[in-house]
């Protein structure tokens, strides 16, 4: 389902599922329906690249990937988005983040250990890559980008959230840059809203 009008990345909280890519998963359930149109855009070299093996990229490709977002402001008015995502078949990782540009080390089950950040930013604030800062409905306010550092696999990801109007829809997106060395490869991930 679209997101709804009241969901917002100051309001992210509740359930969202990608939207698969159908070269690796034909038919997807949908609105009680089938859905095969590309929405999501196919991620298999984005993991290739950052060391996921050729098993676990082919199980990510044929699950549903279910987002759980708890977000909250703390004491210091720091904003935290905390999300627990479940593949089919039991694959889980956490996504803790704070909003403070602040490194933090984290043990992933599919990436190994990394460190990252993330912020609230305006989109002519983010370095560099184009992808990152288009097609968003809203091009003018704030928007959450996250940094993640490979300690190990020499490579980097950089992302930035927001929600984007796709076939007359509206979708909460992340746009996805991930380089290690001279090469490079970006990804624009769509999700369904659940409640």
């Amino acid at each position: 389902m679209a997101a709804p009008s009241e969901k917002t990345l100051q309001n992210l909280g509740g359930k969202w599922v990608m939207v698969p890519n159908p070269a690796t998963t034909p038919l997807y359930r949908f609105d009680n329906g089938l859905q095969n149109k590309t929405l999501s855009d196919d991620t298999d070299r984005i993991l290739q690249m950052q060391g996921v093996s050729w098993f676990m990229r082919h199980a990510i490709a044929l699950a549903t990937v279910t987002l759980t977002v708890k977000e909250y402001i703390d004491d210091d008015n720091l904003t935290h988005i905390d999300i627990t995502q479940v593949a089919t078949g039991g694959i889980t990782s956490t996504e803790n983040r704070t909003l403070d540009w602040e490194f933090r080390d984290h043990n992933d089950k599919i990436f190994g250990e990394v460190k990252g950040k993330s912020r609230w930013v305006k989109l002519e604030d983010v370095d560099d890559d184009e992808f990152l800062k288009k097609g968003y409905d809203d091009m003018e306010g704030e928007h959450v980008q996250s940094w993640v550092e490979s300690k190990g696999g020499g490579w980097t990801a950089d992302q930035v959230w927001g929600f984007e109007m796709i076939q007359d829809k509206r979708y909460y997106v992340r746009h996805v840059v991930v380089r290690k060395g001279d090469d490079w490869k970006q990804a624009r991930l769509v999700y369904d809203y659940q409640k």
